[in-house]
């Protein structure tokens, strides 16, 4: 009788539609976080394409929200759907949440750069971020919750993902100048000695 090999959790996530986090080299690094692409909206507009055959969302918009998306999910700032059963009991009730000395050190970085990235983009923008990048809410659930007319969610994530992209520095196309100005390590006024002669 042959021996029924135990699935490994990769295989398990891989099966569901779970992913690495773009720019993440190891899973064992610190920082590393697995994101299911599935369930983000900003994935589902980046595979559909538009009347001319383009995507929804382009490779510079995507990126932009998801990094946002896992700085937030960094700060653990996603709403606990369970008891937080790690934190010890205290007095009949689980404190850890309100202690600041449970917060590591990588959470409180990405709680900065997502403060900064927030206030970046303007308080016209921030609230739809946090609602499609990070609370995964749909584009249909967003018009409805916030009584917009239909398809108007997606032009105005559109300019909300342009912003936080030139926040991030992140670009589909490279450009710059043609020729670069020419820099030396001497003075302006310096010229440079030639000894044509041996000795």
């Amino acid at each position: 009788m042959k021996k029924s090999k135990r699935p490994i959790a990769g295989d398990f996530l891989s099966q569901h539609g779970v992913s690495r986090a773009h720019g993440q080299e190891s899973r064992t690094a610190p920082d590393a976080l697995l994101i299911n692409e599935s369930e983000s909206p900003l994935a589902w507009l980046a595979r559909r394409k538009d009347t001319n055959g383009k995507p929804m969302i382009d490779a510079a918009q995507f990126a932009a929200g998801e990094r946002l998306r896992a700085d937030f999910t960094r700060a653990a700032m996603t709403p606990r759907l369970g008891a937080n059963l790690t934190s010890p009991v205290a007095h009949g009730r689980r404190g850890g949440g309100e202690n600041a000395a449970h917060f590591s050190d990588l959470m409180i970085a990405a709680k900065e750069r997502l403060d900064h990235a927030l206030d970046a983009v303007g308080p016209e923008f921030s609230g739809l971020l946090l609602d499609v990048c990070c609370f995964l809410k749909g584009l249909e659930t967003v018009e409805r919750e916030r009584g917009w007319p239909r398809r108007t969610s997606k032009v105005v994530l559109g300019l909300a993902l342009d912003r936080l992209a030139r926040h991030y520095g992140i670009a589909v196309t490279i450009t710059g100048r043609n020729r670069s100005r020419v820099r030396a390590w001497q003075a302006e006024d310096a010229r440079p000695a030639m000894n044509l002669y041996r000795d």
